[in-house]
């Protein structure tokens, strides 16, 4: 399944207002989230996440929104300026799959990424935890789901631990959000820490 893109009219069927019965941003997300942060998003689609994010990060905060397909970021564009959003929100496009999110300047910068229903599609686990994690400040958190449907859990943990191999640690998941889920936490490892005292 790794590799596999969410084929572009599912889009329409995600952002669906019915799916807040059984999976609701704010519920799911609004204890990680507070206004001023910076939160990224790869994988966000048509912005069913995106938008409540930039509610929740408040006109001084900003959601990168990272997508492949450009049909997706022009209707998350959309959407977004409907609802006077766009300006909490920076859309990029993701240019070629084998060279990453394009978020190297973001380096230590991220206070909360999410990353929903999106890792089975991305063909190289290792290097997208990786570009998280250097783009997340220390002790910042990744919230990492995936849909049962689509993934296994033996595939789940094998992710869980590409990640771990990374430098995250694993902390206990919130029990407000369904399917597979690892809550990560970029920990300062002692030798950063002694370096900080000196």
């Amino acid at each position: 399944m790794a590799g596999r893109v969410c084929p572009f009219w599912v889009g329409y069927l995600l952002i669906n207002p019915l799916r807040k019965f059984f999976e609701n941003p704010n519920t799911m997300l609004g204890s990680f989230v507070q206004e001023g942060m910076m939160v990224l998003e790869p994988g966000c689609g048509m912005g069913y996440f995106t938008l409540p994010l930039a509610r929740m990060v408040g006109p001084k905060g900003r959601v990168v929104a990272v997508d492949i397909q450009a049909k997706m970021l022009s209707v998350l564009r959309r959407r977004a300026q409907r609802f006077g959003l766009l300006e909490r929100i920076d859309l990029r496009q993701i240019r070629d799959r084998n060279r990453g999110l394009g978020i190297t300047d973001l380096s230590s910068k991220v206070d909360f990424a999410v990353a929903l229903h999106v890792v089975h599609e991305v063909p190289n686990h290792s290097s997208f935890f990786a570009e998280v994690y250097q783009a997340l400040k220390h002790g910042r958190k990744l919230l990492f789901v995936e849909p049962k449907g689509h993934v296994s859990q033996d595939e789940f943990e094998e992710s869980v631990a590409a990640a771990e191999k990374i430098g995250f640690v694993s902390e206990a998941p919130p029990k407000t959000v369904g399917g597979r889920v690892a809550l990560l936490n970029k920990k300062t490892n002692d030798l950063e820490s002694a370096v900080k005292l000196i």
